[in-house]
Formats: structure tokens, sequence, C-alpha cells
């Protein structure tokens, strides 16, 4: 079980969460049809690529995997642990995310690949950033495990086996946060297109800046 999660956690959670599902969406209604924040479908639209001897594709979506897994990485040689502390890195790596952002929006308004590799590698470095505390995962760029978890939660309450609340509070943060991101990406995506993209690179600039000044407040 979860002992106990501090309140920046719950509020980062959720502010990135929201940013995931900002982004996959904007991924999902453009031109490429691309879910940028997970690599489930994707590996298995590679295998169908694979099967069908289409070049094309089998590049496209290695592409989209592999630019997840360089952020990943890059999260790695930033932050050089799995565990969630104050005095991390995170900042430098949310700067990453809000620069790579930014810079995939134009390249997607010229309906160029490279800013949805760009946009995955963004999601790869969030997802490994935020990956564990005290023994729990925590993903914010997809909610297969919340949800799986959210079952798991639900089949004990009908047991009458014992919950763990706090993880159940946290599965219901991350999608909702995640499924509001999506609803909110989508409304303004009808709007103003790639550009949408701008509002999750801003606040990540943002959750960058507020960590820092966490992290020189309780330095003091």
């Amino acid at each position: 079980m979860i002992a106990k999660l501090p309140r920046w956690i719950w509020s980062g959670a959720w502010a990135l969460a929201f940013v995931a599902g900002m982004i996959n969406v904007v991924g999902l209604l453009g031109f490429e049809h691309q879910a940028v924040t997970h690599l489930t479908g994707t590996t298995s639209m590679l295998g169908a690529a694979l099967a069908s001897g289409d070049g094309e594709m089998i590049l496209h979506f290695s592409s989209v995997i592999g630019s997840f897994l360089a952020g990943a990485a890059l999260s790695g040689i930033i932050i050089q642990d799995s565990v969630l502390k104050i005095g991390r890195r995170y900042g430098v790596a949310l700067i990453l995310e809000s620069v790579v952002l930014f810079a995939a929006v134009p390249l997607l308004g010229r309906h160029w690949k490279l800013g949805l590799y760009l946009a995955a590698a963004a999601c790869g470095l969030q997802n490994a950033m935020v990956s564990t505390y005290s023994g729990a995962v925590m993903r914010t760029t997809h909610v297969s495990g919340m949800f799986t978890d959210l079952g798991i939660s639900i089949g004990h309450a009908i047991r009458r086996l014992p919950v763990d609340m706090l993880r159940l509070k946290l599965c219901c943060l991350i999608i909702s946060a995640f499924f509001l991101g999506g609803v909110v990406g989508a409304w303004i995506f009808q709007r103003i297109d790639y550009n949408t993209l701008m509002i999750p690179a801003g606040l990540t600039g943002l959750a960058a800046i507020s960590y820092g000044l966490y992290e020189w407040r309780l330095a003091r």
C-alpha cells in the first residue's frame, strides 16, 4: 500500500496527466491520427506494418516508438533515479518537455511527421520522470494501469478485502485529469488546430518554474 504522498505530487500528477490528455487528443485528431502518449496501439500497428511489408509505415511507427524511448532515456540521464524526491532535476526535465512541445507546433502545422516524433519524445520524458514513488507505479501519459488498479480496488471492495484508498484516489485523479485534458484539447483543437499544443507546452514550462520556486522555498 502507498503510505503517504506529498501534496506537490498530487498537484503535479494531475497537471501532467491533464497535459498528456491534451497532447494525445491533438495527435489523434491530427493528420496522422496517431496516439503519442503511449505505445500499446503503436506497437500493434508496427507489427501489422511488418506483416504487410509496408516500409513507410514500419519507419513511421518505429520512429514514434523510438522517439518515446529516447525521451524516457533522456529523463533517466537527467534525473538519475526512479524515486520521486525534492531535489531531483525535475525542473530541467519539464523545461525540456516544454521546449520540445513548442518546437513540435510549427512542424505539425506543416504536416511534418517530425512534429509527432517530438511530441512522443516529450511524453516519454514526462512519463519516465514520474514513473515511481514508494513502490507505487505512477504513469501520467496513459491510463491503462490506472483503470487496472481501479478495477482491482472495486473487486477487493466487493470481496470486502482491504482497499488501498490512497492508490484509489490517485487512480481517479490521473484518470479524471487525462480525460479532462482530452475534452479540453479536442474543443480547442477545433478552433486553433495544432496551436493547441502551445497550452501543454506553456503548462509544463509553468510547472518547471513552480517546482523551482517550491524547491527554493524549502531550501531557505
